[in-house]
């Protein structure tokens, strides 16, 4: 699965230095030049990760981080913030106010993939190929293999992805649009409906393989609103 990050930044030079080399390492990369705009596109697109700049205009990296913490769709999305501030009083408080990592300016790109790699290991499990878990699921990113109840469920690739996004964070709604974002990729035009056929699909893949047939279905329909992961009770 291609990882998106959304950068916010207000030195044009930082973004095109951070992006171009994010791009080389096979990252999908989405660009935010003050604090408004970064908290409008982390709503809208659902973003793997976000690396913030402390001293923004309009809104600071810190009060963006406080924001995007208080908000049920953003609250488990990681973020690293950077700041040219090295104080220890400083990173302690960056990190207090719910940031997943501290990187003080000047820095080098390899070290901040190194970075965002860590960070991901630690609260994307599927997009570092561990084993994800959920009630009677069990879904394996790297062998792109889902199995319930022990038995395997066969996937099309659009399901499997959607599965690994609601396994990572059960119980979270997505709408059709941030599903859409997240597994056909941002700024592609496709009907809400595909979404639909999809989830379809993937309902009776595990419902064949779940060992009791009667249990309540997995996938939760949120009436105007989207789709969730639901332990049955």
């Amino acid at each position: 699965m291609t990882i998106k990050i959304l950068i916010a930044d207000d030195e044009p030079n930082q973004i095109e230095l951070i992006s171009y080399n994010l791009h080389q390492a096979g990252f999908e990369v989405t660009s935010a030049a003050d604090g408004q705009q970064a908290l409008h596109m982390a709503e809208n697109i659902l973003p793997d990760i976000i690396v913030v700049d402390w001293m923004m205009p309009i809104m600071s990296g810190i009060e963006v981080c406080k924001i995007l913490r208080s908000m049920a769709e953003t609250k488990d999305i990681p973020v690293i913030m950077l700041s040219a501030r090295g104080e220890e009083g400083d990173k302690t408080l960056g990190l207090d106010i719910g940031a997943d990592d501290y990187m003080t300016k000047p820095f080098s790109p390899k070290e901040l993939i190194a970075r965002i790699h860590a960070v991901l290991r630690r609260s994307r499990p599927a997009l570092t190929q561990n084993i994800l878990e959920y009630g009677s699921l069990r879904l394996y990113p790297a062998k792109k293999l889902v199995e319930r109840d022990g038995h395997r469920v066969d996937l099309g690739p659009k399901e499997f992805r959607i599965l690994a996004l609601l396994m990572e964070r059960p119980g979270q709604v997505f709408s059709r649009t941030q599903l859409l974002d997240h597994v056909w990729g941002h700024g592609i035009y496709i009907e809400d409906r595909t979404i639909d056929v999809h989830m379809s699909r993937l309902r009776k893949a595990l419902e064949k393989n779940a060992k009791d047939k009667h249990q309540p279905d997995l996938i939760r329909t949120v009436r105007g609103s989207g789709y969730a992961l639901s332990e049955p009770d």
